[in-house]
């Protein structure tokens, strides 16, 4: 960004209202700590830092005592209940969730009309307290209270809504968050109480655990069609398979009949379950996409898992809205790991593909990172075929393995024939070929066989470098 731009940019910072810098900062830093856009984040942090403050104020502040609260502070503070469901980036959103790019809009909007008085009682209640004292507990509860008072007067129908309030808050899907964002904060004491009773991790939800679940969020208070998603989805975050959500369905239920389940509160958790499989089949065709191989087997893994889960424990009909959306998570992984799988014979030919001496300048290299890439692909579709028969890729899989496997072992056999006898312009050449077959061996056949094939090929070299003395 030259010059002109960046004094631009510190103009418009040094416009804004306190507040909503302050703001700014601090979601600049949250977005440096996500590792996301660190450069534009760190380039406008930067210039609202020296807009905020000066060298000389730097100075004075240090003289002054107590210092007064920062804003952001107040605003982290008070939102601290909701990070448990907060979700970044535009994603398909699921009840029990929020969005956290609305509470900046919810928090200017408090600070502006909704509950400026006591956001500013708060602040001097938290400028009062020793700077390394945790916030008056007291006193955040009652700010607590107060935001979600305000916010139930200008959105709950029964307090009278009116749109040109709702208007001045924010976006729709500001105000779509703003009834939740009132609720986790009326029942905060709850939902802690809850946390403090479920297990930080749980392996496997069995029997035992789901009758201790269920007596954790006999609470009144969370039983409400707006709080029991989030007690859900608090739960599901436990589980280290949050398929099994759909386990405590099933025993309110006392039937794994999807009628019967979804007649109950908590056919939710069903709900929440199809729709992260949903994300995670997302995630999957993203990664896949950008060449991101890295998570892919756990992802596979997770969705083989919930998919197969959701089949075997719920009886689900086809043509009903929990059994249509299960096939379509199915279809999409389905597309996603064919259209992928596709393409990967066809990159392995153009690797190994014999060719004329005369086809081959001097000095013709073959590019590593395309190497890397085809060992990936394979090593991807090798993983596929643990998971294929429950995400409806069994043909495919098989089919492109077993050609890949006689493909490979063909070529590996006729590149180590062929630096037996050839031009030795083209052999620098045919022994990179080589050695990308016997990577390609490795994850096909395994690391025995690709040591044979690699020994091969050695003898291969020693032998045409004796004959070339000889010669």
């Amino acid at each position: 960004m030259g010059q002109e731009s960046i004094e631009r940019l510190r103009m418009y910072l040094g416009q804004l209202p306190p507040q909503s810098q302050a703001l700014l900062m601090r979601e600049f830093e949250r977005a440096i700590e996500r590792g996301q856009d660190v450069a534009v984040a760190t380039l406008v942090l930067q210039q609202l830092r020296m807009v905020v403050r000066s060298p000389d104020e730097e100075v004075e502040e240090e003289t002054q005592a107590p210092p007064a609260a920062r804003t952001e502070d107040v605003a982290r503070i008070l939102f601290q209940p909701l990070e448990p469901f907060l979700v970044d980036g535009n994603v398909p959103m699921r009840p029990g969730q929020i969005r956290r790019t609305s509470l900046m809009a919810v928090w200017q909007w408090l600070i502006r009309d909704g509950a400026p008085d006591q956001v500013h009682e708060f602040e001097k209640s938290l400028s009062r307290s020793p700077a390394d004292a945790a916030p008056p507990e007291a006193a955040v509860r009652k700010l607590q209270l107060a935001v979600a008072e305000a916010i139930f007067q200008v959105a709950s129908p029964s307090g009278g809504a009116n749109q040109r309030a709702l208007a001045r808050i924010g976006a729709p899907n500001v105000i779509e968050d703003l009834l939740p964002i009132g609720s986790v904060l009326q029942v905060r004491e709850a939902l802690d109480s809850l946390g403090s009773r479920l297990p930080l991790s749980i392996r496997n939800f069995a029997d035992s655990q789901i009758e201790s679940t269920c007596e954790a969020l006999n609470i009144p208070t969370l039983q409400t069609p707006q709080l029991l998603p989030f007690a859900l989805s608090l739960l599901t975050q436990r589980l280290t398979a949050p398929w099994q959500i759909i386990r405590i369905a099933i025993r309110i239920a006392a039937s794994d009949d999807e009628l019967r389940v979804a007649a109950t509160p908590y056919g939710m958790a069903v709900t929440i379950a199809l729709h992260d499989l949903f994300c995670l089949a997302v995630t999957l065709r993203t990664d896949i996409r950008r060449g991101q191989f890295g998570k892919v087997p756990d992802n596979l893994k997770a969705l083989h898992d919930g998919v197969r889960g959701l089949r075997t424990e719920l009886d689900l009909r086809q043509d009903s809205t929990w059994g249509r959306q299960l096939a379509s998570i199915r279809s999409e992984i389905s597309s996603t790991l064919q259209s992928e799988m596709d393409t990967v014979p066809g990159r392995v030919r153009r690797i190994l593909r014999q060719r004329s001496d005369k086809d081959i300048l001097a000095g013709a290299r073959i590019d590593t990172s395309e190497v890397d890439d085809a060992a990936a692909l394979i090593d991807f579709i090798a993983v596929c075929r643990t998971y294929a028969s429950e995400l409806a890729i069994n043909e495919v899989t098989l089919r492109t393995y077993s050609d890949l496997q006689q493909y490979v072992e063909k070529s590996t056999e006729a590149l180590v024939q062929s630096l037996r006898a050839g031009d030795v312009r083209a052999r620098g050449y045919r022994e990179m070929q080589a050695n990308a077959a016997v990577r390609f061996c490795e994850v096909l056949f395994g690391r025995e066989y690709a040591s044979l094939m690699s020994r091969a090929l050695d003898n291969a070299l020693t032998s045409e470098r004796k004959s070339s003395r000889a010669s």
